[in-house]
């Protein structure tokens, strides 16, 4: 027997379209914010991880693909791996200071969160 939607929420994100010219990236309504207006979190974290420690970068606002640039740029800047996800960028090891430098350098507002 079918489900029935209670609601559009219930599609899971899905938009269906009857327009054959939609193109969903010609209508991303995420806009760039500049790095003076961004209030960033820097938290430390082991929990969930086997022990291992890693620095959380929260609260970014903008384009999935200026987070994964930013990203990027931090990872190598300490020089370890990590990635970005749901908003935030996990990078690996205690690196927290650093960022927080690195970041403010940039144009960023960061607030250490945490021990």
């Amino acid at each position: 027997m079918a489900k029935k939607l209670g609601s559009l929420s219930d599609l899971g994100g899905f938009v269906f379209s009857t327009n054959d010219d939609f193109n969903p990236s010609e209508n991303d309504t995420t806009e760039a914010i500049e790095n003076n207006k961004q209030y960033l979190e820097a938290h430390f974290s082991n929990k969930g991880r086997g022990g291992k420690t890693v620095t959380i970068i929260k609260g970014f606002k903008g384009t999935e693909s200026d987070l994964k640039a930013l990203g990027k740029k931090l990872k190598s800047s300490c020089g370890v791996g990590g990635s970005t996800k749901n908003g935030e960028i996990i990078i690996q090891g205690n690196f927290r200071d650093k960022i927080m430098e690195l970041l403010k350098k940039d144009g960023y507002s960061v607030k250490r969160i945490g021990g």
